[in-house]
């Protein structure tokens, strides 16, 4: 592999866009010592060579490190290497509005410097797919290549736990039944969600059903009481209150209106 890299400048519109590129390249360390720094922007460092440690944050907290792995460097936060054998790496930065609501969503987690995949194959097809689209200077493509490349980097070993959470969204349980369901504790529940989705279980739990409600008044002939009944609520005048306040409209008027309008907040 050789070394290279490429800066990125975005203008105007570019920015527009919520996230861009600030760069990207690849290169070889050797085992000595990296100079402490933080950046003014966010970066990501895929390691697909090496071990070592990464020096992390205000306390200096040294982070086991060994390949495949991703490194998470976030803006003003101190960071240093320290290789113990020779580091293959892959690495881009990137900023934005956005970056907010991926923090929020868990994705930009300043908690988890270090991450590691029990199939790496996801993360190296979408880095290389940014490093190849970094060089083309289409924007719109680099934007999108950057945020699958922070989707499929983002999962880790038990993040499936929301998408189960969310299969069983629709049968009335509490959540410590659903906890159980899924042979969790409700803290193991609720960080497992949180670092999936930046929400908490209850809502997930709501959202999945709504969506689901959305679904059966788009495209089924049931009543808003049967619709309810599917969606876990025994109380379909509950139901309509609570959909109309997070929707915007009733379960009615939100059939009536083709299925399409309505707050975006609520989806």
């Amino acid at each position: 592999m050789q070394n290279w890299s490429t800066y990125l400048t975005p203008g105007a519109v570019e920015i527009q866009l919520g996230l861009f590129c600030l760069g990207a390249g690849e290169q070889t360390h050797g085992a000595e010592p990296a100079p402490d720094r933080a950046l003014g922007c966010h970066a990501l460092v895929w390691l697909r060579e090496g071990r070592g440690h990464l020096l992390h944050g205000p306390d200096r907290q040294l982070h086991e490190v060994r390949a495949p792995a991703m490194l998470w460097l976030f803006p003003g936060v101190l960071h240093g290497y320290r290789p113990s054998t020779r580091w293959r790496q892959a690495w881009t930065l990137f900023s934005g509005p956005a970056t907010a609501a991926l923090t929020s969503l868990g994705h930009l987690d300043p908690s988890r410097p270090v991450r590691r995949y029990g199939d790496p194959r996801p993360v190296d097809r979408a880095f290389t797919r940014l490093l190849r689209v970094s060089t083309q200077h289409n924007a719109v493509q680099l934007t999108g290549a950057l945020y699958d490349l922070i989707g499929q980097a983002g999962t880790s070993s038990g993040d499936g736990v929301a998408a189960r959470l969310a299969e069983l969204a629709c049968t009335p349980m509490s959540i410590q039944d659903y906890a159980s369901e899924l042979g969790l504790t409700v803290n193991e529940l609720r960080d497992a969600v949180r670092r999936t989705t930046g929400s908490t279980p209850h809502e997930l739990v709501l959202s999945t059903r709504l969506s689901s409600a959305k679904v059966l008044l788009a495209e089924e002939d049931l009543s808003v009481s049967a619709v309810a009944r599917r969606v876990g609520y025994d109380d379909p005048a509950y139901f309509s209150r609570l959909f109309a306040a997070r929707v915007g409209m009733s379960p009615v008027a939100f059939r009536r209106s083709g299925s399409i309008s309505g707050r975006i907040s609520s989806l």
